[in-house]
This record gives structure tokens, C-alpha cells and sequence, in this order.
């Protein structure tokens, strides 16, 4: 065995002759663990967050969108018919969206109005986020339905035959605006259901059939605003967007979902990231207890590290014994604090021990990656103490 290892060993598991120092081992050992157990906690807590989150992006946003890089509208050509006619796509959705001008009594708000023709619910699972009501009914042209945040807003419900829901957008056409009365177009809409999916969303769309919202626009029955898409495998997205890339003139965007909420996910990661900083400097005021205890060790060991000396060991073998006294100490407290917090994560995915609401758990999500940065950090914050500390050895102290 290493000599340097085995003398490691016997002073991290044997009781020192002074009772404090014993103590201050125990005490920097449960300081590794608490430090391990909370920055995986932390992790795992906010992938579990990011994950809740994107769920709710799958259902309204699909896994590509394409739409025109100039302008708001194209048409929809047989040329371009023919271009989505791939094996690799599953389903795609022609919509048409708009800011509008939303009124019911006496009360106004702005939001989109989305023209969605049939295939939608192929492509995008909306239907699951209605909480009242139902979906538009492709029969019933008129049919809508509502955010939260609007029904909340407008105080509008659904069915509701006496007053219907308007929608307003200015005329398409240049120069000044001489009659505020003449200057919109105007649809009547009749909500049939109710979405609650996250605030941003529930207060921005009002969804349509696709034909009353071009009709609102005074589009041709060929013009829309965008084409999204639903793929047979998400492993061949970057493929299909290459593909498009290709078969599409540079008129044309193709998007991904991470695209579409871009500020979504950079505000996510960034909120991980300064977490993760957070919980690390609480970690490495932690692990420099390994720097105080190791040092506590030297003195108490001295008269040991005379003969250690004396008998040839060189003061780089001496120092060697302590960085791995401390590495070890180090590592028993990681092995212990990541066993506690990768139960207690898998344990609250299964079982739901802590709740947010009686019927919503709180999300955690267990992650290799979490589990590689976690001992990363620890392992090398810990060698850095116990380097730190051995480095106090010299020939003055053992002589």
C-alpha cells in the first residue's frame, strides 16, 4: 500500500489525544455533508423547475415554426406543399396571428388572435390546458377561446349568447386615420372554452378558426402568417432544419421552441447558474474547515512527523500524508451527503413529500449531470483545502 495513503488513513479514522480536535473533525465532516446535500438539492430542484416549465412551452409551442423573414404573411404555394411532404414530419398547422383589439361591454384589452386551422391539435396539445369549456369548433366559424388572464380581464365567460366577444384590427392601407369608426375591421367571436396554462400565455392569445381570422385580416384563403410543425423524431430536428435551410429561400425563418422562448430559457439557466455560484460560496466556506482541521491535525501529530522525518520520509511525502487525509475526509462526506440527497430527490419524485398545493408536488428532477457537477466541485474545493493547509509544513515544524 502507499505509505503516504496508509498513515492518511489511520489519522482520519483514529481518535486524536485531544478531545477538540475530534470535534472539529466531526464538525467539518458534517459541514462536507450539508454543503453536498444542498447544492445537489439546488440542482435537482431547478432542473425539476425547468422541466415543469418546459412542459407547459410543449403544449402551446410546437417543434418548428416557419414564417417569413420579411413581412408578416406569405402564401402558402403548392411548391411549398410539396416541400412538407417529408418522412421525418409527422404533422403540420397553418396559422394565421395578429395583435388585435379584444372589447366585451364596456372593457378593452389588446392581445393575439390566432387563426388555427384543423390539424392544430395534431401538432400542439392546447386542448389539455382548457379547464372550462372546450376547443373551437371547426363547424361553428365564429367559435373562440380565451386565456385566463382575458376571461379574467374582460370578465368574460363562455357561451355566453347575449354579448359576444369582439375583435378589432386597423384596415389594411396607408396614410392618415380620418375616422376613428370606419378605421377597423371587425368579427364577433363566441368563447367556448378556457386555457390556463402560464400568465404570459393566458393573457396573450385568443384562439380562432383559421378562416375568421383571415377573413378579420382580409387575407386570401392561401395567406398565412406561419407554418408549424410537429416531427416523428426530435433527434432529427437539426436535420430538418438543414433541410428547410436548403429547400427554403432565405424569405423564409425556421425556429425551434428553444428559439421561440429564447428568454425563457437564457432567464432559467441564468437563474441556475447564479444559484449554483450561491450554494458553492457557502460550500467553500465549508470545505476551508478542512484547511483549519488539517492544521489542527499537524500540530497535534508533530512529534509523529519528527520520526515520519527521521525515519526518510522527504517534507513533499510529509505534506502528501495531509492532502490525503484531507481528500479522504473530503470524499466520505460527499459519498454521504450525495447518498442523502439522491434518496430524498428520487423518493420525492415517487412518493410527492413535499407539496406546493394539495394536489401539485414540488418538482425536483434527478440528473447524472447534476450528480458529475456536484462531485466535481466538492472533490476539487476539498483538495484545494487540504493542499492549502499541508503546504504549512515545513522542515521548522517537524524539526
Amino acid at each position: 500500500m502507499n505509505f503516504p495513503l496508509y498513515i492518511a488513513k489511520r489519522y482520519l479514522f483514529s481518535k486524536s489525544s485531544k478531545n477538540a480536535i475530534n470535534i472539529i473533525s466531526l464538525i467539518t465532516g458534517f459541514a462536507i455533508i450539508v454543503g453536498t446535500l444542498a447544492l445537489f438539492l439546488v440542482l435537482s430542484v431547478f432542473s425539476g423547475l425547468k422541466e415543469f416549465s418546459t412542459d407547459f412551452i410543449r403544449v402551446s409551442d410546437p417543434d418548428l415554426k416557419i414564417s417569413s423573414e420579411k413581412g408578416k404573411s406569405f402564401f402558402f404555394t403548392d411548391s411549398l406543399i410539396s416541400i412538407f411532404k417529408d418522412d421525418r414530419i409527422a404533422h403540420f398547422t397553418k396559422v394565421v396571428e395578429e395583435k388585435a383589439l379584444f372589447s366585451y361591454k364596456e372593457k378593452q384589452l389588446i392581445a393575439m388572435i390566432k387563426g388555427v386551422d384543423s390539424n392544430y391539435l395534431l401538432v400542439n396539445n392546447m386542448d389539455t390546458a382548457i379547464y372550462i369549456g372546450e376547443w373551437v369548433d371547426k363547424e361553428f366559424n365564429n367559435s373562440a377561446v380565451i386565456g385566463n388572464s382575458i376571461s379574467s380581464t374582460l370578465s368574460l365567460g363562455t357561451y355566453d349568447l347575449v354579448e359576444p366577444l369582439k375583435a378589432s384590427v386597423l384596415k389594411p392601407g396607408k396614410g392618415y386615420i380620418n375616422d376613428p369608426k370606419t378605421a377597423f375591421d371587425q368579427v364577433s367571436l363566441q368563447p367556448l372554452g378556457i386555457f390556463k396554462l402560464t400568465e404570459e400565455l393566458d393573457s396573450k392569445y385568443v384562439f380562432s378558426n383559421l378562416k375568421l381570422a383571415q377573413e378579420l385580416l382580409r387575407y386570401e384563403s392561401n395567406r398565412i402568417t406561419a407554418i408549424e410543425l410537429k416531427l416523428k423524431d426530435d433527434n432529427d430536428k437539426q436535420e430538418v432544419i438543414t433541410y428547410f435551410n436548403d429547400k427554403l429561400n432565405s424569405k423564409f425563418k425556421v425556429e425551434t421552441r428553444e428559439q421561440l422562448n429564447a428568454v425563457f430559457y437564457r432567464m432559467i439557466n441564468t437563474e441556475n447558474i447564479i444559484s449554483y455560484l450561491v450554494i458553492t460560496l457557502i460550500v467553500i466556506i465549508a470545505l476551508f474547515n478542512v484547511a483549519g482541521t488539517i492544521l489542527m491535525v499537524i500540530l497535534d501529530k508533530r512529534e509523529n512527523l519528527k520520526t515520519l522525518f527521521s525515519l526518510g520520509l522527504s517534507i513533499k511525502e510529509i505534506r502528501k500524508i495531509f492532502v490525503l487525509q484531507g481528500s479522504l475526509l473530503t470524499l466520505l462526506g460527499l459519498i454521504i451527503g450525495l447518498s442523502i440527497a439522491i434518496s430524498f430527490v428520487l423518493l420525492q419524485k415517487k412518493f410527492s413529500l413535499i407539496m406546493i398545493t394539495p394536489t401539485l408536488a414540488y418538482p425536483v428532477e434527478f440528473k447524472l449531470l447534476n450528480v458529475l457537477i456536484v462531485v466535481l466541485t466538492i472533490i476539487v474545493l476539498g483538495y484545494i483545502s487540504a493542499k492549502i493547509a499541508s503546504g504549512r509544513i515545513s522542515q521548522k515544524i517537524i524539526q
